[in-house]
């Protein structure tokens, strides 16, 4: 009896809620796995998911997003050991759980602390409510690989936005394992769409594309580029939200700025009654 030959896992692009091979074919290694190389074509691809997902995902309760984000969080914990696997610290694990939860409970309160009633002179009622911004781009931080990741897709989705992210290209591994995890956590395809491969390649596409409304780039560490993504961003005066510093601290609380920075304000003028 021959030895069996193990099966060899490809790491796929995830986008509308599947996993496609790069359109361009190509492919790259990274731990001895191949993981795929995104094209700008794919993150075309990508934005145009993201945006057919908005409408659902911006209309859902906010209850209801924050029951999905929680589930996020329960299959990821059953997931750990995959992780750990991957070369992802069990302490990294259990904060990424922790961070997914954390969001999701600020789902339903986040527009009474943002939103509210205005003080106005007549006889009226002047409301502001949070918006989400729409299709927004994320450049992920490379460390700490998973933690760092959540920590950037949860709270753009959360307050309603759909996200295209570009992963670390030297960590991509936990990132499509990721997408394993919400594809079947009840999130909606196009919800999260993630891109592996170089940053080089397909964040310039992002920066510039006409229906992104947002671009994050917390995970750009070469200052030219960021200052270059930046001015391509203003072509359709994108929300740049900047890089971090390197010396960044991932497990501290991180605070509500993330949020409220890919969220938009309406505001309503009502008469009173009499």
């Amino acid at each position: 009896m021959s030895e069996r030959v193990a099966v060899r896992k490809t790491y796929k692009l995830f986008i509308g809620g599947k996993f496609p091979r790069s359109e361009s074919g190509r492919s790259y290694l990274v731990q001895d796995a191949n993981v795929s190389l995104a094209s700008r074509k794919d993150a075309r691809d990508a934005v145009v998911a993201a945006r057919a997902a908005v409408k659902g995902w911006a209309g859902a309760t906010a209850y209801n997003r924050g029951q999905i984000l929680y589930r996020v969080a329960e299959m990821l914990e059953g997931r750990r050991e995959q992780f750990v696997a991957l070369g992802v610290p069990g302490d990294e694990v259990d904060a990424a759980v922790d961070r997914w939860v954390w969001y999701a409970g600020w789902s339903d309160k986040l527009p009474q602390v943002y939103g509210g009633a205005n003080p106005v002179a007549g006889p009226y009622f002047n409301l502001s409510a949070p918006e989400p911004t729409g299709v927004v781009a994320v450049v992920a931080p490379e460390t700490p690989a998973l933690l760092g990741l959540v920590s950037v897709i949860a709270p753009a989705i959360v307050t309603g936005n759909t996200v295209v992210v570009a992963t670390s290209p030297t960590q991509p591994l936990a990132a499509v394992t990721l997408a394993e995890v919400l594809a079947t956590s009840d999130l909606p395809g196009g919800v999260v769409n993630l891109l592996t491969g170089k940053i080089t390649e397909t964040v310039p596409a992002l920066a510039g594309h006409m229906d992104v409304n947002a671009i994050d780039l917390t995970g750009v560490t070469d200052a030219a580029l960021a200052a270059e993504l930046e001015v391509t961003a203003a072509q359709n005066l994108k929300r740049v939200l900047r890089p971090a510093p390197a010396d960044h601290d991932w497990t501290a609380d991180p605070g509500i700025t993330r949020m409220t920075t890919l969220l938009e304000t309406k505001t309503v003028w009502h008469p009173k009654g009499v």
